[in-house]
């Protein structure tokens, strides 16, 4: 299926790729399908191209890529709201935001989504050791970069 994107025009997305939210996410209610797309071969980072909106996009990531110690406690009634009954059968992404020369991940606020129906929910976590911009990785600084070139 094409889609338009603002980013990268009309793209044609497998319908395995795409992720639906019956409750849409934060702020976002009404938007309830999103495509996921590769960012590269070998990245870490995905778009969750909204189906609907052209403009409506989001850099994710699996946290665990980049935070070793992350633990997800999915309470039982988010399991059974995506269809699950454990959590071996879900993918967890965490929505990216650049903050300076920072990713950061919203930790308190992880997608779980079941992997077999592509049936998603966004979780609001009250665990304090994670928070909305929680570090993921340093960008090299413009500096760096253009000493490497020369």
């Amino acid at each position: 299926m094409v889609i338009q994107t603002s980013r990268f025009g009309g793209i044609d997305v497998d319908a395995q790729r795409f992720l639906h939210f019956p409750k849409g996410l934060l702020g976002f209610p009404d938007d309830r399908e999103f495509a996921l797309i590769q960012t590269g071969e070998n990245s870490a980072f995905y778009w969750m191209q909204s189906v609907s909106r052209p403009d409506l996009a989001f850099v994710v990531c699996d946290p665990r890529l980049f935070v070793n110690d992350f633990k997800l406690a999915i309470k039982p009634d988010d399991l059974t709201s995506i269809g699950l009954t454990d959590a071996d059968g879900s993918q967890v992404f965490v929505v990216v935001n650049k903050v300076d020369e920072t990713l950061t991940g919203n930790l308190q606020g992880p997608l779980v989504i079941n992997v077999g129906t592509r049936i998603g929910r966004q979780l609001v976590l009250s665990d304090k050791r994670y928070s909305t911009r929680y570090p993921l990785m340093q960008l090299p600084t413009r500096a760096a970069a253009v000493s490497k070139t020369a």
